[in-house]
C-alpha cells in the first residue's frame, strides 16, 4: 500500500532562510508539532543518520537519502514495516520562496497512518515559514 500527500506555501523569506532552518536540525522541534527531539549522527548530508523522538516517545530511526543545499532533503524513516519519504523542497518564487513538502509512505497500513503522519503537515509548514520570516534577533 501507498499513501501520498504534498503541501506548499508561498513565504517572503528566502530559499536559505529556510535551508536554515531545515539543516539545523536542533530548529524540528520548534516548527513540527509532532517533533519532541532529533539526534543526527553526524553532518546534514547525504547517508547521515539520526533519530526522531515524535510526541508519546515514539522512537524513529531517519536517514537523510537526498541533501541539495538551499534545494532539497529527504528523510525517510523506517518503522517497522512502513518506509516514510518525507521530501522537502525549496525554490525562488517571487520575492521570496515556496516550500514543498511531499510525503510518501509504504507498507502495510499506509493508508490508515497516512492521515495520522501528515495531519500537522500544514501546521508545521506554517510554523517554518513564520520562523524563516521573522526578523533576525538584535546580537
Amino acid at each position: 500500500m501507498t499513501f501520498e500527500h504534498e503541501g506548499s506555501i508561498a513565504t517572503t523569506a528566502s530559499p536559505a532562510a529556510i535551508w536554515r532552518l531545515w539543516s539545523d536540525t536542533g530548529t524540528w522541534a520548534q516548527w513540527d508539532p509532532p517533533v519532541e527531539r532529533v539526534v543526527l549522527d553526524g553532518p546534514f548530508r547525504i547517508g547521515t543518520t539520526g533519530t526522531l523522538t515524535l510526541a508519546g516517545g515514539i522512537e524513529a530511526p531517519f536517514e537523510l537519502t537526498v541533501v541539495r543545499a538551499e534545494e532539497r532533503y529527504v528523510d525517510r524513516l523506517t518503522l517497522g514495516e512502513l518506509v516514510i519519504d518525507i521530501d522537502h523542497r525549496v525554490e525562488a518564487h517571487g520575492d521570496g520562496a515556496l516550500v514543498t513538502v511531499h510525503t510518501t509512505i509504504e507498507g502495510p497500513g499506509a493508508d490508515q497512518i497516512g492521515p495520522m503522519v501528515t495531519a500537522d503537515a500544514p501546521v508545521a509548514l506554517a510554523a517554518l515559514v513564520a520562523m524563516a520570516e521573522a526578523p533576525a534577533p538584535v546580537a
